[in-house]
């Protein structure tokens, strides 16, 4: 059993490590992206009709095709989702909050229009295909099945993760997406170009995320839950874990499996009614807890970037 919940809790992790990392991105440049939601549902869209073209175009698809055009059409999908957040809160200046809460309401009512007649029996053939890239740990007992009975997103997430973290802190672009989050006036003073690297990092960031929706429906549900998905408030919960994870990828992958154990723990244990609120609810009473403990007591490395949330006008400089 606790192979088992381990397992679980790992697989349901990655569908918050896509989100969290996606956002991780956009804040470090600056921007407060609460649309984050909405791109994870406009990920998970794109990914379902870039497989059902796939079996369209391809009587029997092999899993590179398979593979490559559902990570292509989520970040596609994700990407027009944004473009359309950037377009308006840096080129527009408009409300990072707003914007974010419109674009959630947008990509979640877009994904159950028009994934509605979207629901069919290539989800699941494409996920067991997916599903079976790179899982040998059923051949290596408990030490395989814990580290090695996943999908190829699973460690594309985690490899992903690692890759990010170095990038922003040991790369010169990386030095330079930071300095624009956290202070642009700085950074515009240098000769850096904000628009640029803001949309250039919104897009990637939401790209990312969109590959979480796409996880949960082609990988963690076996294709058997698209519209019906609770990928909405997985989009939350990877907004909260940015907090938690104090805006470093490598923290969001420990902070991601806490909130995937917390989120199929009751699966395995006998609680009441009133106790499984509590599981519910803890993920959001942590990050409020580490949220105030970083205010108070942490240093500037595990603070958010300065100028979060604040749109950027360069006539004030």
């Amino acid at each position: 059993m606790l192979v088992s919940l381990i397992t679980n809790s790992v697989a349901m992790a990655i569908v918050f490590l896509f989100g969290c990392l996606g956002e991780t991105i956009t804040e470090r440049v600056g921007n407060l992206n609460l649309g984050i939601p909405g791109i994870m549902c406009l990920g998970a869209l794109g990914g379902v009709i870039g497989v059902d073209l796939t079996y369209i175009i391809f009587n029997n698809p092999g899993w590179f095709a398979l593979m490559f055009d559902a990570i292509f059409f989520s970040a596609l999908f994700a990407c027009i989702g944004g473009a359309i957040y950037a377009f308006l809160t840096v080129s527009l200046q408009a409300n990072q909050n707003v914007t974010g809460l419109v674009l959630t309401t947008f990509g979640v009512g877009l994904m159950k229009f028009i994934g509605t007649n979207l629901n069919s029996p290539n989800l699941s053939a494409a996920s067991k295909i997916m599903k079976s890239l790179f899982n040998v740990g059923d051949k290596l007992g408990w030490f395989g099945r814990i580290f090695l009975n996943y999908g190829f997103l699973v460690y594309f997430a985690i490899i992903l993760a690692i890759f990010a973290s170095i990038f922003i802190k040991r790369t010169r672009i990386g030095l330079f997406l930071r300095a624009v989050g956290e202070s642009p006036k700085t950074a515009d003073a240098q000769g850096i170009s904000i628009t640029k690297y803001k949309y250039t990092f919104i897009l990637i960031g939401s790209a990312i995320a969109g590959l979480g929706g796409m996880y949960y429906v082609m990988d963690y549900s076996g294709g058997t839950t698209f519209t019906d998905g609770p990928i909405e408030a997985f989009g939350w919960l990877a907004v909260a874990l940015v907090i938690f994870s104090v805006w470093k990828p490598t923290m969001g992958i420990l902070g991601a499996f806490c909130f995937g154990l917390l989120y199929i723990l009751p699966m395995y244990i006998n609680i009441n009614p009133i106790q499984l609120k509590f599981f519910d609810i803890f993920p959001y009473l942590t990050t409020v807890i580490v949220l105030i403990f970083t205010s108070i007591f942490g240093g500037k490395s595990i603070q958010p970037p300065g100028s979060l949330g604040v749109n950027y006008y360069r006539e004030d400089r």
